[in-house]
């Protein structure tokens, strides 16, 4: 890969792990996240839950899932590789969306939202991030870049293919049908993928004696890294969750325009992935992920005012190209600022700082609306973060210290830019 004295991973390999972090992403995070605030209306209407009852479910599980699995799935990954991680997670998530479509009572529908967290954990960006860094290094910004499109298609089908499926079965059948087909999409391809060597070395699937985490951990880039990502994805994760109820319920929106305008979210999130990804193979990353958080900031506003539809179609877009930069340039600007060595590790708190902040944002968000009758002061609440995580990247390093194993061994270029 990037060790000098190594061998290039087979194209075969790079090709069947591409697929899998496609089919992977489309399914856990396309269909069973971005899928299930597509039926948050109908919890509201059928069983009389509130919104921060509905939104409480994806908040109380990435509590309870990211700080206590998080972490020890990055160590799990940099110890044993991504692929047994990754199956456990297809299974779990797609089992999850199968038994809330069945729910009834709260404390089931937290039970099963508990396992798709599990499963986000197990089978989603974190194994699929590894995989694909281990086994790309010029080219990948373009791999996360296509695997992310697994998402932007995942998100933009699943609103119309539910709105198709609840027409004719009904909710309840519709949520069992999506978990039933993620699973039958993401698993074969994640069995038969291979192991890829750990920092780019030593054969596939070896378990590989860890870099220290400590060195990383002192410098002060981590954390600005740490809290941008969580501001971020705080604001993205508070709008896509309470978009659907904002629209259904408070604007009275029927539901196919509705499908329309998330599934252009999610089509302006392949457009950004693929931009972005084209881009951070030319700019400074720093560069793209700050113009990625510039673009969440500003979209967010024009969806909560858009005076028309088409205003909101167009705001839609614009926001999904942001949120399809935002997840793919984390792992890059990770890697580009300590290395490949920590990156299961790394990632895992990263990602389950995100978590917190993606569980906490849509409830608070969610509460605020039903303490006040408006999302006006939760739009502003959004808008905030999402700027405050742009300045903690505009503080970031542009260039990767010199330093210890961790950091300076991971075979890029002294400017992080491979």
């Amino acid at each position: 890969m990037s060790e000098p004295g190594t061998l290039a991973p087979p194209r075969r390999d790079q090709a069947l792990a591409l697929t899998t972090a496609f089919l992977s992403l489309f399914s856990i995070v396309g269909v069973a996240l971005y899928g299930l605030p597509f039926f948050y209306d109908f919890f509201v209407e059928d069983l009389g839950w509130s919104r921060a009852q509905v939104t409480s479910g994806n908040a109380l599980s990435k509590l309870l899932v990211g700080p206590l699995f998080g972490f020890l799935a990055g160590v799990i990954v940099d110890r044993f590789g991504p692929r047994r991680l990754m199956l456990a997670g297809i299974a779990m998530a797609g089992l999850a969306l199968i038994g809330l479509g069945g729910t009834t009572t709260l404390s089931a529908f937290y039970f099963f939202y508990l396992f798709n967290a599990l499963g986000y954990v197990c089978g989603g960006p974190l194994p699929n991030q590894v995989l694909l860094s281990r086994l790309f290094d010029k080219g990948r910004g373009k791999a996360m870049g296509f695997a992310y499109l697994g998402i932007g298609i995942g998100g933009m089908l699943v609103p119309l293919l539910a709105y198709v499926l609840i027409e004719q079965f009904g909710w309840r059948l519709a949520l069992r049908l999506l978990g039933g087909l993620s699973i039958v999409l993401a698993f074969p391809a994640a069995y038969f993928v291979r192991e890829p060597p750990a920092g780019g070395s030593g054969a596939p699937g070896t378990p590989a004696e860890p870099v220290s985490i400590v060195p990383v951990l002192k410098r002060p880039a981590f954390y600005l890294l740490a809290f941008g990502s969580m501001a971020s994805i705080g604001a993205i994760g508070g709008t896509i969750q309470n978009m659907k109820l904002y629209l259904a319920l408070d604007k009275g929106m029927a539901q196919g325009l509705i499908a329309q305008v998330l599934s252009l979210v999610l089509a302006g999130s392949i457009v950004g992935r693929i931009l972005m990804g084209w881009l951070a193979d030319r700019w400074p990353r720093k560069r793209v992920m700050l113009l990625v958080y510039l673009i969440v900031a500003g979209a967010i506003p024009l969806l909560a005012v858009a005076p028309t539809t088409v205003a909101l179609k167009i705001a839609g877009f614009l926001f999904g190209v942001g949120l399809g930069g935002d997840y793919m340039i984390i792992p890059l600007m990770a890697a580009d600022l300590f290395g490949l060595e920590v990156m299961g590790r790394l990632m895992g708190i990263v990602l389950t700082a995100d978590g917190v902040a993606e569980a906490l944002v849509p409830m608070a968000v969610a509460t605020i609306r039903d303490q006040t009758g408006s999302y006006t002061m939760g739009f502003a609440l959004l808008v905030t973060l999402a700027a405050l995580g742009a300045v903690a990247v505009a503080l970031l390093p542009g260039r990767r210290p010199a330093g210890p194993p961790a950091a300076a061994e991971s075979g890029d270029g002294p400017d992080g830019v491979t």
